[in-house]
């Protein structure tokens, strides 16, 4: 678990780096995130925190609370993935492409980061489902939770790792 997570880490901080040389360029122009990526944060956080709750609720062996806080994890993290597709909505509406006429680097930089990073989201949904039909069936325990906490490990990592990128892309224009 800790290496796949290493190498994302490395991974973003490839598409990090790319970003900050790219952005010495001088057809770069920068681009104004959409409200909804904002928004999506405090989703998301939410989302870690009802994870927490539901690690803690398995730990004191209640199960119903753990499925239920679980589930209602699940469902944040999908509302997460539709509001960064709204945000892509908002990006296109402002003339902002991935790709073709109309698209720029720094633009299609945010494009490429935000998939990437969706997909692993997507990767930590299905940890979610899986978590979440294990805790409903009553598969986990205070004492047998260890599927419990490696699927919330991941789940919080890409958490994070959504915070990281909000604030690189806040803070990249005025440090670099």
């Amino acid at each position: 678990m800790w290496f796949a997570i290493m190498s994302l880490m490395m991974m973003f901080a490839g598409l990090t780096s790319a970003y900050i040389i790219s952005s010495s360029r001088r057809d770069w122009v920068e681009v104004n995130l959409p409200t909804e990526f904002y928004y999506s944060t405090g989703v998301i956080l939410l989302s870690s925190l009802t994870l927490f709750l539901a690690k803690k609720s398995l730990k004191s062996n209640n199960l119903s609370g753990a499925s239920l806080l679980t589930f209602l994890t699940f469902l944040l993290g999908t509302t997460f993935v539709v509001m960064q597709f709204m945000a892509f909505g908002s990006l296109t509406d402002a003339g902002i492409f991935f790709t073709g006429k109309g698209s720029s680097v720094a633009g299609s930089f945010i494009y490429i980061m935000v998939m990437a990073h969706l997909a692993h989201i997507l990767a930590g949904l299905i940890s979610l489902t899986i978590i979440s039909f294990k805790a409903v069936t009553k598969k986990y325990s205070k004492d047998n939770m260890l599927g419990f906490e490696l699927g919330a490990t991941f789940w919080h990592f890409v958490d994070v790792l959504w915070i990281f990128l909000l604030l690189f892309l806040v803070f990249a224009k005025d440090i670099f």
